[in-house]
């Protein structure tokens, strides 16, 4: 069994407020990229990401798409009122489908100045040349979230359609500033595809086609998985050891043909493009697994089991395990398979698939820097402390990490 007595103090640094990146740069490959191999750092630029590579890596990236998840409505008396979007409840918690309603959704929310709704709010989203009245109705507080029921009197309109009018882009609580229109684009990824995070996969924010193209030229192959990324990612670790800190869950959806994909590559170095990249791998080895093994409810990993049974879990192979979800998939007649992930990846954690990273500079005492330590342990002191002398910038719009 795991240690998961850790103490999140000893995965604290000194990030000073000038080192946070509060605006992204204005090409998305001049970021800088600092590459630690055979226990070297190296400084360099994202646009000469394909000269670290060869044709025996590939690269996975996460093609969920950042949501406008921000609402922001004000009650009778003009009292502003921010409503977060979380993760849909009713009358699917399938977030695709979410999407897709044209009458009504609820969905589990965040809600700033919550003391200050007491009745139903209306407002209204202008639509071409149509104009779309949305009412909300909130539940009392459970756990830090509310339940928010959103309905419209047009079926025509889906809740993407006019969410994504009308909502904003949601920023990470640490840029301390309003989204603006830049940020519909730069807070989004090229290769951006299904409808469903509250935060950005970023380490794929510095793709651009001119590197994709360049990565194809040598042959460097790229899959695609999609995790819709949760609010739970910036949850700060309040306890002081990370065993009693309560992972938040986020929504998987693998296609039946992305197994078959990674089951034809294992032999080559699979690099995670960012931290939901590395979970959901791990994640879908876990799935695999649970099957293989009988064990209940596959698709819903929880963020311990794997450490509580860790013995059972070393019994079998990553490609057994895609293998068991393939198999799985076809006889079920299924092309994608969808689940939730709550998985805590800490430093001990030996990774089963991707076996390096691409990735950003993350926060203090975060569960990202957990993840980061699984795969360099104590060396992102060292790579910190470089990039903090080195005038990278951090966080979600900052600069990138290749550790290969």
């Amino acid at each position: 069994m795991m240690n998961k007595h850790i103490k999140i103090s000893d995965f604290n640094y000194d990030l000073p407020n000038d080192k946070i990146a509060f605006y992204p740069k204005e090409n998305r490959d001049e970021s800088k990229l600092l590459v630690f191999k055979n226990n070297t750092i190296e400084d360099s630029v994202f646009k000469k990401l394909p000269d670290f590579l060869t044709e025996n890596d590939v690269l996975v990236f996460n093609n969920s798409k950042v949501i406008h998840a921000r609402i922001i409505v004000y009650n009778s008396n003009g009292a502003r009122i921010e409503i977060f979007c979380l993760e849909p409840i009713d009358p699917t918690t399938v977030i695709s489908q979410s999407f897709e309603q044209t009458n009504s959704v609820t969905w589990k929310c965040f809600v700033g100045n919550a003391k200050k709704w007491k009745n139903e709010i209306s407002f209204q989203v202008m639509l071409e040349d149509k104009q779309i009245t949305i009412t909300a109705n909130k539940t009392e507080l459970s756990e830090g979230s509310f339940k928010v029921k959103f309905s419209w009197d047009s079926s025509s309109v889906t809740f993407a359609e006019w969410l994504e009018a009308y909502g904003k882009m949601p920023l990470p609580p640490y840029i301390k500033r309003e989204a603006d229109i830049n940020d519909n684009n730069r807070y989004q990824t090229i290769f951006a595809q299904y409808d469903g995070s509250v935060a950005a996969p970023t380490a794929g924010l510095h793709f651009t086609q001119a590197v994709f193209e360049e990565l194809s030229q040598k042959n460097i192959q790229q899959l695609w998985i999609t995790l819709h990324v949760g609010a739970g990612t910036f949850k700060p670790v309040t306890s002081e050891f990370i065993s009693d800190h309560y992972m938040h869950q986020e929504q998987i959806v693998v296609s039946k043909q992305m197994i078959q994909n990674l089951m034809n590559v294992m032999h080559k170095r699979i690099i995670a493009v960012g931290t939901t990249v590395a979970r959901t791998l791990e994640s879908l080895f876990i799935m695999g697994t649970k099957l293989h093994l009988n064990i209940d409810n596959p698709f819903q990993v929880k963020q311990w089991e794997v450490y509580d049974s860790n013995l059972q879990f070393q019994e079998i192979s990553p490609e057994e395990a895609l293998q068991s979800i393939y198999s799985y998939l076809d006889n079920n007649h299924l092309e994608y398979l969808t689940g939730e992930t709550s998985l805590m990846i800490i430093p001990e954690y030996k990774h089963k698939i991707a076996k390096a990273i691409l990735t950003n500079f993350h926060q203090p005492q975060s569960t990202l820097l957990l993840l980061i330590a699984s795969y360099i342990g104590d060396n992102w002191k060292k790579l910190y402390q470089h990039a903090l002398d080195h005038d990278y910038r951090f966080l979600s719009y900052g600069d990138s990490n290749l550790y290969i």
